[in-house]
């Protein structure tokens, strides 16, 4: 019976490839989408991700996220220092800048201010010299992309290629030299800024003269106390937020939830690939099981009954949309796979490849479902008509 389901499906080649294409198609944008939007929010809390040593994150009770920075004054630090609980604490510097290029350009950067005897919270991978070196005098080390991209030098000739900001080079903030001593692969952030990296000392000279300059306070907790438990010490202390590197990382992607327009954008792409998968591949399936109609009435007529004949209908949306969204899974990966090195960012989780089966599975049984309903009502004696 499943067998002559498979064969009865195969046999159709022209609506077979109909429906798996669409299918395809739907799993393709629903993947990609969803994956590029888990990319872009990766963003919002990539520096806390990419700060594993630091589990609490202490800042101005008025932030309502990773990016509202709202600076503290200096003395913060010493105070936190203080609290019980407290294995280490250090300054970490997040700002937008204005840089000036060689060339004369200027280019909106994101500068991080590390503390200048650990580094901590420094880049994850040098691409080409060593965090250290920005101990050095001017010293800064600058994102490889952005070096390649929005940072590189104008083409010496009309139409030829850029030569890519490379150690050694210079350039200005704030009427303040710095010097390249290295490119890294930094973690990408919300918005499009190249990112650059300096020690705190430096960045505060980097950074437009004003009183409050200390955007974080990085936190270690001391063995066998509770991060959370010490959040609340350093509240009760100082009157500051401390949260955890996850509360903050929550608090960030709840705000980019809620208070902005990119799930509503992503998720219209989303629904958009639902409904394409849905017209084309319930229109192709129901136009399939209406061709068939004579073959599931000779089934009916053998004795067949109407439970297996759903059964073998099931089975056939069940075989394209595997089919379907496998094939739309290895497209879009391959598209995430192309985008490896750009700015953009591609998701893969798994959330996100059961949901999409999911998808596919629903867009497919109700096909199945439309189309059973004259499956049903079919009666055996239409194999008889002339």
């Amino acid at each position: 019976m499943y067998r002559i389901a498979l064969k009865m499906l195969f046999g159709d080649r022209a609506k077979y490839f109909g429906i798996v294409a669409g299918l395809t198609f739907a799993a393709l944008l629903i993947i990609q989408q969803a994956g590029l939007f888990f990319g872009l929010l990766e963003r919002c809390y990539a520096n806390i991700r990419d700060v594993p040593a630091a589990n609490v994150w202490v800042m101005d009770p008025q932030a309502k996220f990773m990016d509202d920075v709202k600076p503290l004054l200096d003395r913060e630090l010493h105070r936190v220092r203080g609290v019980a609980g407290v294995e280490w604490a250090v300054p970490y510097f997040r700002g937008g800048l204005t840089a000036r290029l060689a060339d004369g350009r200027l280019q909106d950067v994101f500068l991080i201010g590390l503390d200048d005897a650990t580094l901590t919270g420094g880049p994850y991978r040098m691409v080409q010299g060593q965090l250290t070196d920005l101990r050095r005098s001017q010293a800064v080390i600058v994102d490889r992309l952005a070096a390649e991209g929005k940072l590189a030098r104008r083409a010496a000739t009309p139409g030829g290629p850029r030569r890519p900001l490379a150690v050694g080079d210079t350039l200005e903030m704030n009427d303040q030299r710095a010097v390249v001593v290295g490119l890294a692969d930094a973690p990408r952030i919300w918005g499009d800024s190249p990112v650059i990296y300096t020690l705190y000392s430096r960045a505060r000279h980097f950074a437009p003269a004003q009183r409050r300059r200390l955007s974080y306070i990085l936190v270690r907790t001391s063995p066998g106390h509770d991060p959370g438990e010490v959040c609340q010490r350093i509240n009760r202390a100082t009157g500051l937020a401390a949260r955890t590197a996850d509360e903050l990382r929550d608090l960030t992607v709840a705000y980019v939830m809620r208070e902005t327009a990119v799930p509503m954008l992503f998720g219209i792409s989303v629904a958009f690939g639902f409904l394409i998968g849905t017209a084309i591949a319930g229109q192709m399936f129901y136009n399939f099981t209406i061709d068939n109609l004579r073959h599931f009435g000779t089934l009916k007529a053998m004795g067949l009954s109407n439970a297996a004949v759903a059964r073998m209908v099931l089975l056939q949306a069940f075989t394209v949309a595997v089919i379907g969204w496998a094939l739309g899974l290895g497209a879009a990966s391959a598209i995430g796979w192309q985008m490896r090195g750009t700015e953009l960012r591609f998701l893969l989780p798994w959330q996100l490849f059961l949901g999409s089966l999911g998808a596919i599975l629903c867009i497919s049984a109700g096909a199945a479902l439309l189309s059973l309903r004259r499956v049903m009502r079919l009666e055996p004696a239409i194999v008889f008509r002339g």
